[in-house]
This record gives structure tokens, C-alpha cells and sequence, in this order.
């Protein structure tokens, strides 16, 4: 059966470039299926199957009023959610294999957000001027390949020629790959990790492994955890294994690995088996030393210097107990098997006995609130070492089974 690729845009002022576009995969064996998000109008240059009166009523808008309102704003908007939503339904209605669209600022905001409502794994090219700079706002939390453009997209000529045949030839080659190797039926455990905990997470992962489970290793650095998170609410994780909460003294403290109020929420609103370690959170990251507020500076907090791009701000006590509340509250609020394991020598390697950032009062605080806060059931298992040690590793991995068994009983 013929693979079918989705090209997603707008047709009336890109209509020469997808004319091309969609020149080059048919040549190469695959079907098109062709969307017009264009609030101005369409192309007469090849057949379309939604127009963009119809995306734009899957944003809840009318067509003719966006034309008359003459806002560009509020056609963004609404072509945005649009494009969304029209992909996501002809996915589940009609099928098709990779997704592939492309434009400026504007043009790449509305067919990126049709890549995030479609599933990962599912292949997904952009190409666009904004590749070469920050395209977190673009790629969210999905598997979407940004190709830079070179050249504004806005016509056939001897760069983009290049640039569209090549990403043509990427994203037929990416429908037609066929993912192979063992261990698909594995379940699969989400781990987080940091530097500071590698050691814990890798013995962790190897021991897993060997009875059986798939590990995926998240790194907690903001996207990272909101990437677990993610997964975890898609249903595509069976259990957690949250070694390092780091995330959370960045939402705390205001630092840039903030992974948002919704961390260490999801295992428990799907019910699945949910180990969580305070990991790391003597740390709030923070850029180079001239990043960090000054408030802190002034402050006299305790700084370390990871390397020039990332400055380490050891958390107070105040900030650890602010955090045990909200894990205990997260917690609580878990419909399936939630327990809690504490290094009671350290929460990193920076926290170790003799280094840096060793304080264990403000560790004796973030484990004080939780323990204070957990409602009736919820376990607390304690373990006279460092996080890193192999004592550690091996309780996280013998509680971890056991809630997985607690969850088939």
C-alpha cells in the first residue's frame, strides 16, 4: 500500500512551493493529502482536500469574518488551533504516514501546531526560517524536525530548490523506514536523571533491565520533565522511577529547568506505579554567575560553578519544605501505588558528605514536610547513604518492583 504524506500551509502565498513540494513526493511513490490553512484564499496549482474554511471552523472561527476583521492576530489564532484540530481528526478518520509543512514565523507556528497533535513516532518535518534559532515554542514536546529554510520561503529558486528536494527526500525516507528490534512489549519504566544522579540512574536502568523492563531516561531539565510527564499522560509509560525531582527547586526558586506546576503529576492521574526520590533538589540552575538574580547574589546564597553555562544555587531550608509540601500533595493525590525513598547522606553528589553543598538540615527539612503532609498508606522507605551509592540504587530498584507488583495484584 502507498504511504501518504499530509502537506499542511498556506497555499495562497506558498502555492509555487508546495506545487514542488508536493511534485517531489509523489515522484517517490507517495500519495498526498493536501491542507490549506491560507486565510487569503487557495491555488489552483493542484487539487485540495481541506480548504481553509474548514480549518478555520475547527478553530472556531468563520472564514469571511476573519478576512473582513482584517486582524492577523486573531487569524493566527484561529488557524492555529484549527490546523491543529483538523489534523488530529483526519488522523484518526483516514490515516496517513508523515506530516510536512513550511514557512516563516507565522506560517511555521500554524503547521507545527498540527505536528504536536499527531502521536510520536509519527514523522514530522518543518522547514522553516525560525530552524536556526530557539524552536522550543515550534517542537514542544514532540518529535518535530525543523530544517532552516536558507532562504524565505517564498518561491522556487536555486536555494530553496536544494532545500525542498532534500527535506522531500527526509520525509518520504522517514514513512518508509520500518522500526525494528527487540524489546517493544517490554514494560517501560520512566527514570529522570541529572549529572548529579547518573550514577544512581545508570545502576538503576541495568538492574531494570535484567528483570525484564524498558528504561527511558529522561533529563530533568525542564523539557525533559515535561516530556515524562507527557508520556506518562498519553499512556505510553508503566511505571516511574523518580530519582531526580530536581525540576521543582527551579519552579521554586526561579530557575531555568522549571518544568511547571504539573511535574509529578501524571503517574498518579493515570494510576501507575510512582517511586519518587527527592533527587537534586539541593539545586536551583541558573545560566552563568551573571544570570543568577540579584537578589540571591546579594543574598549571600551558596553558588556552584558546574561549568560556564550553568551556575548551581544550593536551596534553603525554607525553599526544601516548600517543596515537600507540594510533593506530598502530588502524592496524595495518586490513584495508583506512590511511595517515597530518602539518601539520608546526600540528594547529589554536591551534597555528599564534605562537599559543597552537604546540608543536612535544609535535606532534613524537604524530608520532614513530606513525611508530615502524606496522607494514611503512603510509604517512606529511608536509606543511610548517598543518593549515588550502590545501597541506594538497589532499594530504589527493590521498592520500584514491588510497586509494580502491588499494581498487577
Amino acid at each position: 500500500m502507498k504511504k501518504r504524506v499530509m502537506l499542511i500551509g498556506a497555499f495562497d502565498t506558498k502555492g509555487p512551493d508546495y506545487a514542488f513540494m508536493r511534485e517531489q513526493i509523489a515522484a517517490r511513490g507517495c500519495d498526498l493529502l493536501m491542507v490549506n490553512t491560507g486565510v487569503l484564499g487557495s491555488t489552483d496549482l493542484f487539487p485540495v482536500n481541506i480548504e481553509a474554511a474548514q480549518v478555520a471552523r475547527a478553530g472556531g472561527a468563520d472564514l469571511e469574518q476573519l478576512r473582513a476583521n482584517g486582524d492577523r492576530g486573531e487569524a493566527m489564532k484561529a488557524m492555529t488551533a484549527g490546523a491543529a484540530a483538523i489534523a488530529a481528526q483526519l488522523f484518526a478518520q483516514l490515516g496517513f504516514d508523515g506530516i510536512l509543512g513550511m514557512g516563516g514565523t507565522g506560517g511555521s507556528c500554524v503547521v507545527t501546531a498540527a505536528m504536536r497533535a499527531l502521536p510520536l513516532g509519527l514523522p514530522k518535518v518543518c522547514i522553516s526560517t525560525a530552524a536556526s534559532g530557539d524552536t522550543s515554542p515550534y517542537v514542544g514536546l514532540r518529535d518535530v524536525v525543523m530544517i532552516p529554510a536558507i532562504v524565505d520561503v517564498a518561491g522556487v529558486n536555486r536555494i530553496s530548490r536544494f532545500v525542498y528536494t532534500q527535506a522531500a527526500g527526509a520525509v518520504c525516507g522517514m514513512v518508509d523506514a520500518e522500526v525494528t528490534g527487540a524489546g517493544e512489549d517490554r514494560p517501560v519504566i520512566a527514570a529522570s536523571m541529572f549529572g548529579n544522579t547518573t550514577t544512581c540512574v545508570e545502576a538503576c536502568e541495568s538492574a531494570l533491565a535484567a528483570k525484564g523492563h524498558e528504561v527511558l531516561i529522561f533529563h530533568a531539565t525542564g523539557t525533559g520533565g515535561r516530556t515524562l510527564e507527557a508520556l506518562v499522560a498519553e499512556g505510553l509509560v508503566d511505571a516511574v522511577l523518580d530519582i531526580t525531582t530536581t525540576e521543582w527547586a527551579d519552579t521554586v526558586c526561579g530557575g531555568i529547568f522549571d518544568a511547571g506546576q504539573d511535574r509529578l503529576s501524571a503517574p498518579g492521574r493515570r494510576g501507575i506505579p510512582h517511586l519518587i526520590a527527592p533527587g537534586c533538589v539541593d539545586m536551583a540552575n541558573f545560566g552563568g554567575i551573571d544570570t543568577v538574580p540579584t537578589h540571591y547574589r546579594e543574598a549571600g546564597r551558596k553558588f556552584y560553578e558546574w561549568n560556564p553555562s550553568v551556575t548551581l544555587m544550593r536551596t534553603s531550608a525554607d525553599e526544601n519544605r516548600r517543596m515537600g509540601a507540594v510533593f506530598a500533595a502530588k502524592a496524595n493525590a495518586a490513584t495508583g501505588p506512590v511511595a517515597f525513598l530518602f539518601p539520608l547522606r546526600g540528594v547529589s553528589i554536591l551534597d555528599g558528605e564534605g562537599q559543597p553543598f552537604c546540608d543536612r538540615e535544609a535535606d532534613e527539612a524537604i524530608f520532614e514536610a513530606i513525611r508530615g503532609g502524606l496522607r494514611e498508606g503512603i510509604t517512606v522507605h529511608e536509606v543511610d547513604a548517598n543518593i549515588n551509592d550502590p545501597i541506594f540504587s538497589e532499594r530504589a530498584v527493590e521498592v520500584m518492583l514491588d510497586l509494580i507488583s502491588e499494581a498487577e495484584r
